[in-house]
C-alpha cells in the first residue's frame, strides 16, 4: 500500500513548480491583487456618527463667530461676492448656509492625470491612494545616518525612484532642492525635475503666483499647448493657504488665484500644529483645521465653481514637553485618521498626511510609526495619503532606502483595504470537497491555489521572508542592504523619456532649466 503521507510529499515540488512559474508571469493592471485607487477606506472611524456631527458644527461656528483675517483685497472681493461678510474687525465671516451649498455643489470624483494613461487618479468616493510629499531639507544615508542638503539631482533621483514603485501612485515634491538659492528658479526647476523624472501624477508648490504662471507655461508645452493641458493637468499645486490659527497667507492666495484660474488642480493645505497653532485638545485641532480648510473651499469655488480641489486637513502634533513636532506619534494616527473621517462626511475629495516618522534612519522604531500611521489613514476614508513614504525625522529628512522599503509597506497596507471578497468561488466549498474527498488532501498546487496566488497576494520586493537557515545562507543580509541595490539599480538603469528631446530642448531655450541634461542620460 503507498504511503499517501509520501505521496503528498513527492507531488509537492510539482506545485512548486507550477507556483514559481506563475509567479514569474506579469499580471494586468485589471488582475494584480492590489491597485491605484482600491476601494475600501472607512473601515476605521474614530469618531462616532454624534461626534462627527458636532464637529462639523463647531466649525460652521467657527467660521460665523471668528473667521478669517487678513484677506488681501482681490480674496475679499471675490468672498464677498460670492456671499461671504467682511465685519466691523476686518475678518472674512462665511455664512452657514453659504459653507453648505458650497460643499454640496463642490467638485467630486474627478481625475488626477498622470503623464501616461496607467498612471491617471479617480479621486472621491472610498478610492485610495498613496503617494509622497513634504519639504525636507535634507537626504539621510540609511547607513550611517549623516545628513546632507539635498539638491535638485536629488529630487530628480526620488522622481524616478516613485516612477519605478509600484505602491507609490503619485509624487509631490518631497523635498527642497537646496542648491537653488533663488525662489524663482527653485519653483521653476522643482516642477521640471518633477515632471521629468515621473509619468506619475506629480504635486508641487509655489511662493509667488509669477512663479506658478511661469510653470503653468514650461507645462503647456509639455502638454502640447494650452487646451491639452487644461483637457488633462498632470500637476497639482499644494497650497498653504493658512497661517494658523485662522489666518489667510497672503502670498499664498494670490498663488491660489492664478492656478485656479490657469487651471490646475489644488491641495487646500491647513496644517496647523496641536498645542502651538491649533489647540491642542484633539477635537480642536480637527474643527479648526475643517474650518480653515472648508473656507478655502469656498474661496476656490467662487472663482471657479466645482474646480477639483484636495479637502486637505493636515493638523500636526507636537510633543507637549518640548514643543517639537511628532510625525509618527499615535496621537498623529488618530488625528489624521479622524480628518480622513470628516472627509468622508463631506464626500468630499480628501487628503491627508502619514508616514512622517519620527526615527531618524529606516530603523524599527520607523517602521512601527510609518505603519500603524499609514494604516489608519488608509483605513479613514481618506483619497490621498500623502508623505506615506521616504520621510524620516519629521518629514526633515528623505532617505532613498526608506522609498523602496514603504513601498513593499504601502503594497501590504493596500492589501488591508482590499479586504476579503465573500463569494461562492472564494468560501471553497467545492475545493475543500475536492481536496479532502478526492485529492491529495492539501491544497498546495490545487487548480484554485494557482489561480489565486497571484491575484489575491501581495509579495514584497526587498522584505525578508527566508527561513534563518536560507538567510544565513545568503549572508545575513538586512532590509536596508537590500534596499540599497534595489535603489541604486534602479537610479543606474531608469531614466524616464515620456518628455522627448525635442520638447525638453524647446523647455530649455525658453526657461531658466538647471538640471543637467547629462544628468538625465537623453543620450542613453
Amino acid at each position: 500500500m503507498v504511503n499517501e503521507a509520501s505521496t503528498a510529499v513527492r507531488k509537492r515540488p510539482g506545485g512548486r513548480a507550477a507556483r514559481r512559474e506563475l509567479r514569474s508571469r506579469e499580471l494586468p493592471e485589471d488582475k494584480r491583487p492590489v491597485r491605484p485607487g482600491m476601494p475600501g477606506g472607512g473601515r476605521y472611524k474614530p469618531l462616532d456618527d454624534a461626534d462627527v456631527v458636532r464637529i462639523h458644527q463647531a466649525a460652521l461656528d467657527s467660521l460665523e463667530q471668528v473667521g478669517m483675517a487678513r484677506a488681501i483685497p482681490s480674496c475679499v472681493e471675490i468672498l464677498t461676492g460670492a456671499g461671504a461678510r467682511l465685519n466691523e474687525h476686518g475678518r472674512i465671516v462665511f455664512p452657514r448656509a453659504l459653507v453648505e451649498d458650497v460643499i454640496a455643489g463642490a467638485g467630486r470624483n474627478f481625475t488626477l492625470y498622470g503623464q501616461h494613461p496607467s498612471h491617471h487618479m479617480e479621486v472621491g468616493g472610498n478610492r485610495v491612494y498613496f503617494g509622497t510629499a513634504g519639504a525636507a531639507v535634507h537626504v539621510v544615508d540609511a547607513r550611517t545616518g549623516e545628513y546632507r542638503e539635498s539638491t535638485l539631482a536629488d529630487l530628480y533621483d526620488a522622481a524616478r525612484l516613485v516612477d519605478s514603485l509600484e505602491h507609490i501612485h503619485f509624487f509631490q515634491r518631497p523635498m527642497v532642492a537646496r542648491d537653488m538659492v533663488e525662489p524663482r528658479e527653485l519653483d521653476l526647476n522643482t516642477c521640471y525635475a518633477a515632471v521629468s523624472g515621473t509619468r506619475k501624477h506629480v504635486g508641487t508648490s509655489f511662493v509667488d503666483p509669477a512663479h506658478a504662471e511661469e510653470a503653468i507655461r514650461m507645462l503647456h508645452v509639455i502638454a502640447g499647448g494650452e487646451d491639452a493641458w487644461r483637457a488633462q493637468p498632470f500637476v497639482s499645486c499644494s497650497c498653504c493657504f493658512t497661517v494658523p490659527p485662522f489666518r489667510w497667507a497672503e502670498d499664498a492666495c494670490r498663488v491660489l488665484e492664478t492656478v485656479v484660474r490657469g487651471g490646475m488642480p489644488i491641495l487646500l493645505l491647513a496644517a496647523g500644529q496641536a498645542g502651538a497653532t491649533s489647540p491642542a485638545s484633539l477635537a480642536g485641532a480637527v474643527v479648526q483645521e475643517v474650518a480653515e480648510t472648508l473656507a478655502a473651499l469656498v474661496y476656490v469655488n467662487a472663482i471657479a465653481p466645482g474646480h477639483p480641489a484636495i479637502f486637505g486637513t493636515w493638523p500636526f502634533i507636537s510633543d507637549l514637553r518640548t514643543g517639537a513636532m511628532s510625525g509618527g506619534s499615535g496621537e498623529q494616527a488618530v488625528l489624521m485618521a479622524a480628518c480622513g473621517q470628516m472627509g468622508r462626511y463631506y464626500d468630499l475629495p480628501t487628503g491627508i498626511a502619514a508616514g512622517m516618522a519620527d526615527s531618524k534612519i529606516p530603523d524599527a522604531q520607523s517602521g512601527f510609526e510609518k505603519g500603524y500611521t499609514d494604516v489608519l489613514a488608509a483605513h479613514s476614508g481618506a483619497n490621498m495619503i500623502y508623505e506615506s513614504a521616504g520621510m524620516q525625522a519629521s518629514l526633515l529628512g528623505i532617505c532613498p532606502e526608506s522609498l523602496v522599503i514603504d513601498n513593499d509597506m504601502l503594497g501590504a497596507i493596500n492589501r488591508t483595504v482590499r479586504g476579503i471578497e465573500v463569494n461562492d468561488d472564494t468560501l471553497a466549498l467545492e475545493t475543500m470537497k475536492n481536496v479532502c474527498l478526492e485529492g491529495p488532501e492539501h491544497y498546495l498546487g490545487h487548480e484554485q491555489t494557482l489561480s489565486l496566488m497571484q491575484k489575491d497576494y501581495v509579495y514584497p520586493q526587498v522584505c525578508d521572508r527566508l527561513s534563518p537557515n536560507q538567510w544565513a545562507e545568503q549572508g545575513r543580509r538586512d532590509v536596508i542592504d537590500r534596499a540599497r541595490d534595489r535603489a541604486r539599480h534602479i537610479l543606474a538603469t531608469h531614466f524616464p523619456d515620456h518628455v522627448d528631446e525635442e520638447t525638453d530642448r524647446r523647455i530649455r531655450e525658453s526657461f531658466a532649466v538647471r538640471l543637467p541634461r547629462e544628468s538625465m542620460k537623453r543620450s542613453a
